[in-house]
């Protein structure tokens, strides 16, 4: 077996793991790199993408391989692209729905199939829906826009509006028949004008043949339907993806450490092992610790969290109830909670409210989807102006010019995410906090210090990473003959703790067993 790790060998995210054996290879995870990305690019600068891939190839932010669409190769790629290996790639699995993970799978040869939880597609397939296009191509999954030359000399790409939407093959841990009619379905296609998407096929790992013997676990995340694999060839490989023991799916996380304990290799996650924090905040604390603050509250409140941590939401509905508040959610939120009930039947709306916003008109995905099964669930602004303290708002920096028609007379925030990574986070967090010093509210979770630096507080947020000390047991736990570190930019700890069994990679090395 030949493992290479193209990608977050040492750094946070931007995962791109390929495990080749004979004739047959597979992708572990297929993410951006928002470290090397931010050498380039910041919120308001991009890639090109009337290009393609031109410029990720050229500024090396995905690997030079020829795996990619064919419709994303502009004329000055189209020789170029061939002269690079042209790896295996049965599939590409997928471990869970954040970019870092998924990212750059769009990218990818449009006849490489996803292999994914139910949950984790239909989260990617939510994002696709209400996405308005965007500034990269992160969100084309399951389905997306066919690109074309826009004139003879071939270098600028534009969408092809002649042609419907094509799926890739998706390939399911488990069967969930009910999805297949939200997968195929694009809000608006009604119309016998409307482009729709192309359906292909549903399988399930059971009924795939992809060259290797492959197993999925539910594991515990920062995100629902996180997925760790393992992979049986001519030796055992398991890939824990990203993982934690501390949120409300803790037990799935040890079966698959129990399962994992026949692997020869192991591919691990390292998030933490390069910071100072080793104490473990529980999703269980962060809820306490947030319910204290809200039966303290006079007013209105607001709830800021990651966006797609539906554990969290979970959490903020729960204190709503018992703090006689009524939670409201965007719209779009709705959209991805309604995708979930189709996956798992559960009813997360039931019992929300959803802010109604002003604005021109709605997308299809909110007037089809969000406005025709809830409409009741709607309330205005002005409604929420009257009666402050009966809410919980979900918001978060992005949401604030909304504020300006609710006009909050004071009230609690409580910044319940993960803290600043880089200059311009930092930038955000600064407006953030002008807008809601404009507002008078009292802050939890952060501060401003006299620099214009966010300081940020413990006990609001918990990480969807395995802690330092965790991890090591894990390890030792499931004793592996090697172990390969990837999403962490201290691999050296491995190397210091496991010696001759680490297997330390630059991005681009392989390495056979």
């Amino acid at each position: 077996m030949r493992i290479v790790i193209y990608d977050g060998a040492n750094t946070i995210g931007g995962s791109k793991i390929h495990v080749e054996e004979g004739d047959n290879g597979l992708f572990l995870d297929f993410g951006m790199n928002f470290a090397k990305y931010s050498l380039y690019y910041e919120e308001f600068i991009s890639e090109r993408t009337a290009r393609g891939i031109y410029d990720l190839w050229h500024l090396n932010l995905i690997p030079k391989l020829n795996i990619y669409r064919r419709d994303l190769i502009p004329r000055d790629l189209v020789n170029e692209v061939p002269r690079y290996p042209k790896v295996p790639a049965n599939a590409v699995l997928i471990s869970h729905a954040h970019l870092d993970h998924v990212g750059n799978v769009a990218l990818l040869d449009e006849n490489i199939p996803v292999v994914g939880s139910p949950t984790t597609i239909a989260i990617l397939k939510a994002l696709n829906d209400t996405s308005s296009g965007g500034s990269h191509f992160g969100m084309e999954i399951p389905y997306y826009k066919v690109k074309k030359n826009k004139d003879e000399e071939g270098y600028i790409l534009e969408a092809d509006r002649n042609s419907h939407y094509p799926s890739r093959k998706v390939i399911l841990s488990e069967d969930i028949s009910s999805f297949h009619d939200f997968l195929f379905y694009r809000p608006g296609q009604e119309s016998s004008r409307a482009k729709k998407i192309i359906p292909n096929d549903v399988k399930t790992l059971d009924e795939e043949d992809l060259g290797f013997e492959i197993k999925a676990f539910s594991v515990d995340h920062s995100i629902y339907g996180a997925t760790a694999y393992i992979i049986e060839g001519d030796i055992s490989l398991a890939y824990t993806g990203d993982f934690r023991l501390h949120g409300k799916n803790s037990n799935e996380t040890r079966k698959f450490i129990k399962e994992a304990k026949n692997a020869s290799v192991l591919i691990t996650e390292g998030t933490r092992v390069g910071r100072e924090e080793h104490e473990n905040v529980s999703e269980q604390e962060v809820y306490e610790n947030a319910l204290k603050i809200v039966e303290e509250a006079k007013g209105f409140v607001i709830a800021d969290f990651s966006a797609r941590n539906f554990e969290r939401l979970e959490s903020f509905k729960e204190i709503a109830e018992k703090t006689g508040r009524e939670l409201i959610v965007t719209a779009k939120d709705a959209y991805f909670l309604h995708a979930l009930k189709i996956v798992d039947g559960a009813d997360r709306l039931k019992g929300l409210r959803i802010y109604g916003n002003f604005k021109a008109s709605q997308q299809k995905w909110e007037e089809l989807v969000v406005w025709s099964n809830y409409a009741e669930y709607y309330i205005p602004p002005f409604e929420i102006r009257e009666n402050q303290e009966n809410y919980i708002l979900c918001f978060s920096f992005y949401d604030m010019p909304h504020l300006l028609d609710i006009m909050p007379n004071g009230g609690t925030y409580i910044y319940s995410s993960s803290e600043a990574f880089g200059e311009e986070q930092e930038f955000s967090f600064l407006r953030l906090w002008n807008w809601l010093q404009y507002f008078g509210f009292e802050v939890h979770g952060f501060r401003i210090d006299g620099y214009g630096k966010p300081i940020f507080e413990k006990g609001l947020h918990a990480s969807g990473h395995v802690s330092k000390e965790e991890l090591r047991k894990i390890i030792d736990d499931i004793d592996p003959d090697y172990i390969i570190p990837v999403h962490t930019e201290n691999p050296i700890w491995f190397k210091n703790k496991w010696d001759e069994k680490a297997v330390v990679l630059r991005n681009g090395e392989s390495w056979e067993v």
